[in-house]
């Protein structure tokens, strides 16, 4: 019988994005190591047994609440009592820096719902402008005078 998480599928199905994983690593290490594909796979295994161990203590740390859903202070509490305190104030602060992007995120997403209001012709220039920059990046900042003018004529 295979060992079963929370969720009952069998642990093994649990995984990480290897790309991911394999970038993340190579970041974390100075640019003259190289990593074995090994070593590669032992490090993600590794990162899927603690996020495992930490969902199973905040999961525990959730029940003694008697609550239902874990919480960012129930992972922070897991991980004191898995003797990782020594984190707890930089996962923190990466936790509200993720709060204040996917604040802007939110932010960005209510700008472009309010472009639904334009007027045709004014959505049209805004096509215009968005088509006029794309060709730029892609000319390498460079809009080239015949495209321009072809836009204008438009």
């Amino acid at each position: 019988m295979e060992p079963m998480d929370i969720v009952g599928k069998a642990k093994e199905d649990a995984s990480l994005p290897k790309a991911t994983m394999t970038k993340i690593i190579k970041e974390m290490l100075p640019p003259d190591v190289r990593v074995a594909r090994d070593t590669q796979d032992l490090l993600i295994e590794c990162c899927i047994e603690f996020i495992n161990l930490l969902s199973s203590e905040s999961n525990e740390v959730c029940g003694k609440e008697e609550r239902r859903t874990i919480a960012p202070e129930h992972v922070l509490k897991a991980l004191g009592g898995l003797g990782f305190g020594d984190y707890i104030e930089e996962v923190y602060s990466a936790y509200e820096q993720h709060k204040v992007e996917t604040m802007q995120d939110s932010l960005k997403g209510a700008k472009w719902s309010n472009r639904a209001e334009m007027t045709e012709e004014e959505a049209l220039a805004e096509q215009q402008r968005m088509f006029a920059e794309a060709r730029a990046r892609m000319n390498g900042g460079e809009i080239a005078s015949k495209q321009q003018d072809a836009d204008q004529s438009l």
